[in-house]
């Protein structure tokens, strides 16, 4: 039987596989979670419903194909550099401009530093939301709750990037789901 690992491998060395699936792959449960409540609640016109801030390559969707020289290439790139913050700021404002000054982007990451959220707050300004609950939690806690939104259909609650509590004290540990629940 074939491991996901190398079978995710073997798609990458014969010419490619999502970054959804890359990223769900290096992040297991945080992204997983990302993926799912994106699919559940995000819209898709005119752009996929969920993006992904890919090194150097700015915002992708979920959809995009890569390889393993597009993966090496991305894992060069250090997200506190221009390499990572030009293309980035080139597709937020693209994002922007299609969507114009009404609509609302979604950040299913963590805001508690100005490695790319200084950026997006740039282009978006109070229009960057973010899910209020996520104040405190580590990926893991982050990725458990979107999935159980995306599960239970119950959107989270947002609130603007700016001016928000960047850190918080860690709330308490989501309750263990039965097996039937997961």
């Amino acid at each position: 039987m074939t491991s996901s690992r190398s079978a995710l491998g073997k798609q990458l060395r014969n010419g490619g596989a999502t970054l959804g699936e890359v990223m769900a792959w290096l992040s297991a449960l945080y992204f997983r979670g990302k993926l799912a409540y994106s699919a559940r609640f995000g819209t898709s016109h005119p752009l996929p419903s969920g993006l992904v801030m890919a090194p150097g390559q700015g915002l992708r969707p979920t959809e995009w194909q890569l390889t393993a020289d597009d993966l090496r290439e991305m894992g060069k790139i250090d997200i506190e550099t221009r390499a990572f913050i030009t293309p980035l700021r080139r597709d937020a404002e693209q994002v922007a401009q299609l969507y114009g000054a009404d609509a609302r982007v979604v950040l299913l990451g963590s805001i508690a530093t100005g490695k790319y959220i200084d950026t997006l707050l740039d282009v978006f300004g109070e229009r960057l939301l973010f899910p209020e609950t996520f104040v405190g939690r580590g990926d893991m806690s982050r990725g458990g709750l979107m999935l159980r939104a995306s599960r239970s259909g119950e959107e989270l609650s947002y609130r603007p990037v700016a001016g928000a509590t960047r850190h918080g004290q860690r709330p308490p540990k989501l309750p263990k789901l039965h097996a039937k629940q997961a």
